[in-house]
């Protein structure tokens, strides 16, 4: 009996994984939260949620105000919310390009969460092409929705990154959602937040399997059968 009990265990396990899995990317964990599995963390589904929340006029602020924002955030039950991120790849600052650097237009989207979200996930392309020829067919935010899961609010314009720009501590990292374009500005400006928390979120229809399943094995173990 032990041995079924362990198989029966391995199979929730393996359902539970099964509910996440397959080719997706984009998870839609409910109560406005968006797991996102190749960059392992969750978006807000709101992309402006400081202006439809209330708590700012139009949602664009400073980055200080920005910071503070995301920060200050507490949705559903977490509190670790920030703002994404941008790894500032090669020599310091901007190594600008049209294609593969940390900085211009088509950028290595392995180092900003921002970039692979627009580019590889949403599948938007850059107002300039790899060569540098502008504007490319197709270019602009043309995609919010990827795996059946649709992001709202999102503004074709810049949006802060939590990353200080190294060279000048007065600005700090952005990227615009419009031209698919990364770079750095002053701190004073204001642009657009997205908030996003490291790690995956449980769904609500996991957690009710996961729960079924230890009731199951403790009715079981209630009926007369030991582990």
């Amino acid at each position: 009996m032990k041995k079924i009990l362990k198989q029966l265990s391995t199979t929730l396990a393996l359902t539970i994984i099964g509910l996440s899995s397959a080719h997706a990317t984009l998870f839609d964990r409910g109560n406005g939260m968006i797991y996102d599995s190749d960059q392992d963390i969750t978006w807000l589904q709101d992309a402006n949620y400081a202006f439809t929340s209330g708590y700012d006029a139009d949602g664009q602020m400073d980055w200080d105000a920005a910071s503070t924002w995301a920060d200050s955030l507490t949705i559903g039950g977490y509190t670790d919310w920030r703002l994404a991120t941008i790894t500032d790849n090669g020599n310091d600052g901007c190594n600008f390009s049209y294609n593969g650097t940390d900085c211009g237009w088509n950028v290595d989207t392995s180092g900003s969460e921002l970039a692979y979200l627009w580019y590889d996930i949403l599948g938007n392309k850059a107002y300039y092409d790899t060569s540098g020829n502008a504007p490319q067919a197709g270019w602009g935010l043309t995609s919010t929705s990827a795996d059946g899961v649709d992001f709202i609010n999102v503004q074709p314009d810049r949006y802060w990154s939590g990353t200080e720009y190294a060279p000048n501590l007065s600005h700090a990292w952005q990227f615009n959602l419009n031209y698919g374009s990364q770079g750095n500005t002053n701190k004073n400006e204001v642009n657009y937040s997205w908030a996003v928390r490291t790690g995956d979120v449980p769904e609500p229809a996991t957690l009710l399997l996961l729960v079924s399943g230890l009731l199951g094995f403790a009715g079981i173990r209630n009926a007369g059968w030991r582990l």
